[in-house]
């Protein structure tokens, strides 16, 4: 996306498109810290010809909310497609102020809404972390939802009721070697797959395990640092036979550690199921023809 800045990304796949959500950097080329008031989506059936779409989600479509539209997951389930994100709480600090709320619509690309009114996630639910940000939710094969989420080196998960609305029981601690936010949860054959930042300025590193609650065995380095961005977020999707790794980096004219930029690349694994690190290059991954 080469028109404006975007980063944290999240993909899904419907109904034969691909759908990449994500955040929007508007920071000028001085300041420093992250500048971020509503999310986009883009979309692609053939990988080379994508569409945008948004803004589709803002700040001030949550009551609850005062700014800072950090980083967000977008889940479809039983028609409907949840779309969790992390922003600052107007009403509730006891920490960094972050909350996780949830915004609901029948269609992929909105109209989105608050789906409840309030926060999922924020600074007083139990075993909540000191920064509450970068929410990804998974369905397991058995219908059960859970939402992962953390930053500042703590993970936490949850599992989410059928309505994907409500909590359903405590907030977990998870246990992941050199964890430090922005995790994913995706799966393949029997593996899952946990893929998550490590260390600031960060690189993308992961853990496996055979139960989408772990225990977590780590497996090393999937996505190397990057030039001019201290964060490394990442989706992973499979979209018509083929793999994806979707990441940020800051390679647009003018980019930097507050204005970066989505790119695709492809995974792959190795024979015994492990992740192949990430060769990035300046084209993005071969069009379906």
């Amino acid at each position: 996306m080469t028109d404006m800045f975007t980063a944290d990304p999240s993909p899904l796949v419907h109904d034969e498109t691909l759908y990449v959500y994500t955040g929007h950097d508007i920071q000028n080329e001085t300041d420093t810290f992250f500048k971020m008031d509503d999310w986009y989506a883009f979309s692609t059936t053939d990988m080379l010809n994508y569409e945008k779409h948004g803004p589709l989600l803002s700040v001030d479509d949550f009551a609850w909310a005062k700014g800072d539209a950090f980083a967000s997951h977008c889940i479809e389930r039983d028609g409907k497609f949840y779309w969790y994100v992390s922003i600052r709480h107007k009403d509730i600090q006891v920490h960094e102020g972050f909350a996780i709320g949830v915004a609901v619509s029948d269609s992929p690309t909105g109209p989105f809404r608050d789906a409840i009114g309030e926060a999922l996630i924020t600074d007083k639910t139990e075993n909540s972390i000191v920064l509450n940000i970068d929410p990804a939710v998974y369905v397991d094969d058995d219908g059960q939802a859970y939402m992962y989420w953390g930053s500042w080196g703590e993970c936490r998960m949850v599992k989410l009721k059928d309505n994907m609305l409500e909590l359903d029981g405590s907030v977990e601690t998870v246990q992941a070697h050199r964890f430090f936010e922005a995790p994913f949860i995706h799966k393949r054959d029997d593996l899952y797959y946990l893929t998550y930042a490590s260390g600031y300025p960060s690189t993308t590193e992961y853990s496996t395990s055979k139960s989408v609650t772990g225990p977590w065995e780590y497996q090393g380095v999937l996505n190397e640092l990057l030039p001019k961005s201290e964060t490394n977020h990442q989706g992973i999707v499979e979209f018509k036979d083929n793999w994806y790794f979707v990441y940020h980096d800051a390679s647009l004219p003018g980019g930097g550690v507050y204005r970066r930029s989505l790119c695709i690349d492809k995974l792959e694994y190795t024979d015994d199921g492990l992740l192949k690190p990430i060769v990035r290059t300046r084209s993005s991954v071969p069009p379906f023809e």
